[in-house]
């Protein structure tokens, strides 16, 4: 370090001696003194700040003393390098914050002028649309985050490098109201610009091949994720109007990354990953810091970058041919700008042959669900799915329920409702807290007509492999008592548990991790026979969902404009025709 160095050479230099009949020599000595010492004490520090930093964390107090001034740039903090195609968190991505840098961000925060407040107020909540997009090409654009399994247990020193929501808050888009559709249209990206405007943000006017999708997939030490991103672009009719977001929570070392090919690159160039791999993001995560899907899928919406359509999808999935002009075909055909296509998949044998054919005319549909203990609260769970084939035709049939194993939708289903930042160590619930929570911003919920992806189970030919594949809840020691606090406010935030205290569970950042205005989820329980007091459902729900009569009853108050069921004008309430519950029959 140069200016260590330079201390040094000062500090070994000749002292000079003061003449015993000046003062003001005593003076000029004491001062040069002081200036040496100075520079000394400064290059100490500067070279103490060089050095390696045990368990990945960086020394809050040197940190506070050079903040401003960090790798990087950007408040001094530490920014995350791209390595080999991928942004790896890993080890690297750890960082400590402690209680100077808390109260450093709130003093930062406070001395926001007023003028800049009205700035933003002011500011276009939707940023411009883009094609080709990557969050690798976005230099300082990440975020310092607590980790929340950490923060549950304590810890809030533990942080790491997160990318930015494309819309930092929901509510500057729905407002707590009904999106209005001329505001829909402005989320989503062409991959051609419009011969007028020149804008990617094309809405409707989009011809349908052109227009964008994201995927976004968690992976948990899943060797199939690079054959599930293989699939996704290999039997795509469009690949390239295809962009993946993969985050892959590996043992580095034990574990292959997802974006790693077979083969080298160069000896095979045409493989799908090599040949997409502009297209293909993959944020990657030490195992050991995963908390489950809710985390891991709450980074895949912040990779979202204004695309038209997003989907979801485990990491080991087999797609059909022509998968993605199928899935819109189907999304369109709803007319429901609000209609989100979600359902738990069928298992991949006997489903599709070599080349990517279904050899499937049947569907799961979401309507079989039922309360259930764990985590010290009741919540509703998802058990098996009936499969048939669909009562409706020509459109995907509308459902209850949203499924995290497959979702596609619009691009603004990801920013309205993102995946909540506080909910570490769950698993039963996520789907009930995007749902209901989706439920009250407008969204519709629909099983698609026809699957265009096949899931792996750990059955049949499959189940020696997908036995051997590891689970985040090897972490569960390291997080104990993580998830019964993130229960209780997944409930609360969705009025699960009227019983307990609010003041009892976490409500940070409830705003942008909550609820919409356009509907409650009183009036879900109340359509769809939940009785949240007393922790039960009205049976056989499936007769009035599988049927078509929801579908044929709920979809002819679309709104005109397209945007969502008005439920303000349906007066159904579900009850269970066989009574059994209400009569203490079962």
């Amino acid at each position: 370090n140069k200016r260590a160095n330079f201390a040094t050479t000062m500090m070994h230099a000749p002292p000079s001696r003061p003449a015993p009949t000046s003062g003001n020599n005593n003076r000029i000595g004491l001062t040069l003194i002081a200036i040496v010492l100075g520079l000394y004490t400064f290059g100490l520090v500067e070279t103490v700040w060089h050095l390696p930093s045990p368990n990945h964390r960086r020394r809050s107090w040197l940190r506070k003393l050079t903040v401003g001034n960090g790798a990087g740039g950007g408040n001094g903090k530490q920014e995350v390098p791209a390595v080999g195609g991928s942004i790896n968190l890993s080890k690297s991505g750890i960082t400590d914050v402690g209680q100077d840098d808390e109260r450093e961000s709130e003093d930062e925060g406070e001395g926001d002028s007023g003028d800049d407040e009205q700035d933003d107020e002011n500011a276009d909540p939707i940023p411009e649309a883009r094609w080709p997009v990557s969050i690798r090409d976005e230099d300082g654009n990440l975020e310092e985050v607590i980790h929340p399994g950490h923060r549950a247990k304590g810890h809030p020193d533990v942080t790491m490098m997160v990318p930015r929501f494309w819309v930092e808050d929901p509510t500057s888009v729905h407002q707590m109201t009904l999106m209005p559709r001329e505001l829909a249209m402005r989320i989503g990206s062409c991959i051609r610009p419009d011969e007028d405007t020149g804008s990617l943000a094309r809405g409707d006017r989009c011809p349908l091949d052109e227009r964008t999708i994201f995927v976004a997939i968690a992976s948990y030490r899943d060797w199939q994720c690079r054959e599930t991103v293989t699939s996704i672009f290999q039997r795509a009719k469009y690949p390239e109007r295809v962009r993946v977001g993969v985050v892959d929570q590996i043992v580095v070392g034990e574990d292959g990354s997802c974006d790693a090919p077979h083969k080298p690159c160069k000896e095979d160039p045409e493989q799908m990953l090599c040949k997409y791999k502009s297209q293909l993001d993959v944020f990657q995560v030490d195992a050991p810091l995963s908390i489950g899907p809710v985390f891991a899928r709450h980074i895949g919406h912040r990779m979202y970058r204004g695309e038209y359509y997003y989907m979801q999808s485990d990491a080991h999935v087999t797609f059909t041919k022509g998968w993605d002009v199928d899935i819109i075909s189907q999304q369109e055909a709803t007319k429901d700008e609000m209609a989100v296509l979600s359902t738990y998949l069928t298992d991949i044998e006997d489903s599709i042959d070599a080349n990517g054919k279904s050899l499937r005319d049947t569907r799961p549909i979401m309507c079989n669900t039922d309360y259930e203990s764990g985590q010290k609260n009741s919540y509703l769970r998802h058990g098996s799915q009936p499969e048939a084939q669909p009562t409706i035709h020509g459109s995907p049939q509308l459902e209850p329920y949203w499924a995290a194993g497959y979702s596609f939708s619009r691009g603004h289903f990801v920013v309205n409702v993102p995946y909540d930042f506080y909910q570490p160590m769950i698993f039963q619930g996520e789907e009930m807290s995007i749902g209901i929570r989706g439920f009250t911003i407008g969204y519709d919920f629909y099983a698609p007509e026809r699957s265009v992806c096949f899931h792996h189970y750990a059955n049949g030919k499959n189940k020696k492999a997908r036995n051997k594949v590891p689970h985040y809840w090897e972490n569960s020691n390291q997080y104990a008592g993580a998830g019964i606090k993130a229960m209780f406010r997944l409930l609360g935030v969705v009025h699960m548990n009227p019983e307990v205290d609010p003041k009892d569970w976490d409500h940070s950042e409830e705003e942008r991790y909550g609820l919409g205005g356009v509907r409650t989820p009183e009036l879900f329980y109340d359509v769809f026979g939940i009785d949240v007091v007393n922790k039960m459902t009205e049976l056989h729900l499936c007769e009035f969902v599988e049927t078509g009569k929801m579908h044929n009853d709920f979809t002819k108050f679309i709104r005109p404009d397209g945007m969502g069921i008005d439920y303000g004008k349906i007066t159904y309430r579900f009850r269970d025709p066989m009574n059994l519950r209400r009569t203490g029959l079962h």
